[in-house]
């Protein structure tokens, strides 16, 4: 077929189809009569193929061999590989041309075959093969191109969202910096007006002054009385200039307080949009397979793990939000792939496999997730889960059983207490014996109370202890005393939420520089972790610890409307609008791919800094954290994640 009756490179030779198709070959020299072997194996590979035979090349050919296929006097035997069949196809081919090597010193000889036997089927597949193989290479190519055109677009899709989170989020920043200054120019203007109005009256008291005992006296001389007049229009002109400009300040006032007003209608609009985009930014991290979400986006060494607190705050955002179904996919996990030890939840999982990352099982989180199911049962009015809480409250409870005055220690594996742990238990048990009834929980509750009135709760100069036996200040304690226990519950139990709270501002309240993104400072005020005269490093705002501020200020605001004390709301509401607009500043813009743009909090304004209570800040510029994302949602709806609403 290749160059019958004709040569190598002829016209006759084009008229067959030739695929550039490369196959192992492996060849030897067989007499045409068939009874004698020639040569040993040598290797090849196909240079073009065709239903006739196919083109041979082939490096190193020996002399002897490459004298008989110049001379046409022997036919080859062929073992043809192909990766579609495990047997090499077998084919008897003759010799129709031969090229030899242009160039002195290069050993590449093309062998032009026709075949003498084959087996047509196997023939029939060789042909396929290579037309796969001709049309797939282009098409992997068109798909390359495609998929790499594709991967652009949604790069620059990713750039641009990112750049317009990036906008909303300066824009915000930008927003509660002018309402900051408008707000400021108000109580300016106000201490103003209130300094020019005294000075007006005081005027207006010494001119009727003057007019009143200059008229009582008798006689008066012409002199004397010029002098008075002179007095009272010196007074009134003085008066009439304060006037003046009282009229001009109540002018500036009004301004001011019509570009407050709209800088607030403008702050609420763009809150709207980033507290969209914060829960965006949570739901896009969690894990299709396992549920879980990572903790932290930025910090390379805990890149992979999901802390089992920030998933039990995961679950009552989306079960606040009505996302039930997401809610469910990490209850799942909990209920059905998370391994524990002794029935305790481990702290953390890998977020991509479920996989144990920390083998140390604190209180705290087992609680918070028996928390979180109790949050999704009532809002969901799906009870399905409330066998895992019970299993929890198990585990506390015998706990709780093994101090004899009630403690819940750290974790089974630790001695110390703490008053959050208690604190998340009394909430924890409450919950347990609205929804079930079981007396059990209700006495579970009264001894944590018991236990923390007992020896956290005093009177002194710290109000509220770290620990059983650690004075320690600990912001959230202050803000969980709030959320847990209730203004009314503490009064009753001999405790002053209003000293409370303010204990907490006076001694845990920062202001702070913080680096946005962009490279601007700007000033956040917020809560740190920890008192500054407890920690060398300065002041650190925290974001989910202001935001537990935030829902505690909202708590009392609300116990004070109920008593319809307005005045005493409206200075706990002030505060909450206040500091929740002061974590405006820290909202950031997630800078990986998986957190496509969307808008987060990182955990405090400084990374990888000492807390002051046993663990430090994340690594990574700008880490956006779910916790402080997460809580700042809650402060922003004014949901209480320690109590069920009624």
């Amino acid at each position: 077929m290749f160059g019958r009756r004709k040569l190598a490179g002829g016209r006759e030779r084009r008229r067959y189809l030739r695929l550039d198709t490369v196959f192992p070959v492996q060849a030897r020299l067989e007499s045409p009569d068939k009874k004698q072997i020639l040569s040993q194996w040598v290797q090849g590979f196909t240079s073009n193929v065709s239903r006739g035979g196919i083109c041979l090349a082939v490096n190193n050919l020996p002399d002897d061999a490459a004298k008989l296929i110049k001379e046409k006097k022997a036919n080859l035997f062929l073992e043809i590989t192909l990766l579609i069949i495990r047997r090499p196809v077998d084919a008897l081919a003759n010799i129709a041309w031969v090229k030899e090597p242009l160039s002195p010193g290069v050993n590449h000889t093309l062998i032009g075959l026709d075949y003498i036997r084959i087996n047509p089927k196997h023939n029939i597949l060789i042909m396929r093969y290579a037309w796969g193989r001709r049309i797939f290479k282009p098409l992997v190519i068109s798909l390359v191109i495609i998929l790499g055109i594709g991967l652009a677009g949604n790069a620059y899709l990713n750039y641009r969202l990112t750049k317009n989170n990036q906008t909303l989020a300066e824009e915000l920043a930008g927003v509660l910096r002018k309402a900051r200054l408008a707000k400021d120019k108000i109580r300016q203007s106000a201490k103003q007006r209130e300094f020019l109005q005294s000075k007006i009256n005081w005027l207006e008291s010494e001119i009727g002054f003057v007019t009143t005992q200059e008229a009582n006296k008798k006689p008066f001389t012409s002199g004397r009385s010029k002098e008075i007049n002179e007095l009272i229009i010196k007074l009134t002109q003085e008066k009439n200039s304060f006037a003046q400009k009282l009229i001009n300040l109540r002018s500036q006032e009004a301004l001011a307080i019509a570009e407050s007003s709209r800088l607030e209608k403008k702050q609420a609009a763009l809150e709207k949009v980033n507290l969209d985009k914060m829960y965006n930014w949570l739901k896009v991290h969690q894990n299709l397979n396992t549920g879980l979400s990572i903790s932290f986006e930025g910090d390379k060494d805990i890149s992979n793990w999901a802390f089992t607190y920030d998933q039990a705050l995961l679950i009552q955002v989306y079960a606040h939000n009505s996302d039930f179904g997401r809610a469910k996919k990490l209850l799942n996990f909990f209920a059905k792939s998370a391994k524990r030890q002794n029935g305790w939840f481990l702290n953390a999982y890998y977020a991509s496999d479920g996989e144990p990352a920390e083998f140390i099982m604190h209180s705290g989180p087992n609680i918070w997730l028996g928390i979180a199911i109790m949050q999704y049962a009532s809002q969901a009015q799906d009870k399905s889960y409330l066998y895992l809480a019970e299993s929890i409250a198990r585990c506390i409870i015998n706990l709780q059983k093994q101090d004899p005055d009630g403690g819940i220690r750290g974790g089974p594996q630790f001695t110390w207490y703490s008053t959050e742990h208690n604190l998340d238990a009394y909430a924890f048990f409450n919950m347990l014996f609205k929804a079930t009834r079981d007396n059990k929980y209700k006495q579970a509750a009264d001894t944590a109370l018991d236990w923390l009135l007992r020896h956290t709760y005093t009177h002194q100069d710290i109000l509220v202890k770290r620990g059983k036996g650690d004075s320690t200040i600990a912001t959230d304690t202050y803000a969980w005393s709030i959320a847990a226990i209730g203004p009314q519950k503490l009064k009753e139990i001999g405790m002053d939420p209003d000293k409370i709270m303010e204990f907490a501002e006076e001694n845990c309240s920062v202001e702070v520089n913080f680096v946005r993104p962009n490279g601007q400072t700007v000033r956040v005020k917020g809560f740190d972790f920890a008192p500054l005269l407890h920690v060398a490093r300065g002041g650190v705002v925290s974001s989910e610890w202001t935001a537990q501020m935030v829902v505690s200020y909202k708590i009392m605001a609300g116990y004070y409307y109920q008593k319809n004390n307005l005045e005493r709301a409206h200075v706990y509401e002030d505060k909450a609008n206040s500091y929740l607009a002061q974590l405006g500043n820290m909202l950031i813009c997630s800078s990986s791919a998986s957190g496509q743009g969307e808008g987060c909090l990182p955990y405090a304004t400084q990374d990888f800094v000492d807390t002051g209570h046993g663990w430090m800040t994340p690594k990574g510029s700008n880490t956006g954290a779910v916790s402080g994302t997460a809580y700042t949602i809650f402060a922003y709806h004014g949901y209480n994640p320690l109590g069920i609403k009624e």
